[in-house]
């Protein structure tokens, strides 16, 4: 009985350390990279723009090629919805809606994750004309972790995790159009 009291009592400390430790820890990432890309502007951003497009150069649609895809509305124009469910734990379920588009500029867009964890976040991707051949695509990502779970931020790092799959998706997007 003495041994099962410590126990609770020892619990409750490190409960306690975790709430006080979350409070002073960030609530909020923004993570994004660059690529340069030897292509015209134009031929980047109505490449990108296109959210089916993604499947071929995101590192996340490869993750699990057997996933359920669905579509709603017309690709490139703001309202247009992707979702996927995958059977895969670590791929889940979730969608990515175009929110805006800036012609020529930028998309931007809200991934709502269901699976295995509910979160929304802000994506974009824009361009900027570098010279007439040359434009540099930049992607990010921004979200929310709310207290206390921002406590997770001291063994995930997203700068470091989702940056590593920005850059090869940006790898990719560049394989892909200087062809």
């Amino acid at each position: 009985m003495k041994f099962l009291k410590k126990l609770f009592y020892w619990l409750l400390f490190i409960i306690a350390l975790v709430l006080v430790i979350s409070l002073f820890l960030p609530t909020q990432f923004q993570v994004e990279r660059s690529a340069m890309i030897s292509q015209p502007k134009t031929r980047v951003f109505e490449y990108i723009k296109l959210l089916k497009n993604q499947e071929i150069y995101s590192v996340w649609w490869k993750a699990d090629p057997g996933m359920k895809k669905s579509y709603t509305g017309t690709d490139g124009q703001p309202g247009f919805i992707s979702s996927w469910n995958s059977k895969n734990k670590d791929v889940g379920s979730g969608q990515q809606k175009i929110i805006a588009i800036q012609d020529g500029q930028r998309i931007d867009t809200e991934l709502k994750f269901f699976e295995p964890f509910e979160s929304t976040n802000q994506a974009f991707l824009s361009t900027a004309e570098v010279d007439q051949n040359n434009t540099r695509v930049s992607w990010g990502i921004s979200g929310n972790m709310p207290y206390p779970t921002n406590f997770m931020s001291l063994f995930i790092n997203m700068e470091k995790t989702l940056g590593n799959d920005l850059e090869k998706g940006l790898k990719n997007l560049k394989r892909i159009l200087e062809k």
